[in-house]
């Protein structure tokens, strides 16, 4: 899973809950968002609009149906 938050505010405001289902939390990339941006698998407006309404987006991996899907469509 991937937790998108604004750099400057971090993760000190998110709820605790999101917190504790998370565990660990590890930054691994950051990026510049622009709704020019193209993501791999979200819309970066959506990104960014949960940004700036709720502080933070969770993007879960993919579930098995949605890679049977994929792989589908790519054979």
């Amino acid at each position: 899973m991937y937790l998108y938050v604004d750099k400057q505010e971090g993760i000190d405001d998110l709820p605790e809950t999101l917190l504790k289902q998370c565990g660990e939390l590890q930054s691994v990339m950051t990026l510049l968002l622009q709704p020019s941006r193209k993501l791999a698998r979200v819309d970066t407006a959506e990104v960014l609009a949960a940004i700036a309404e709720q502080g933070f987006f969770l993007q879960m991996p993919p579930t098995p149906e949605q890679l049977r899907r994929r792989e589908q469509c790519r054979g």
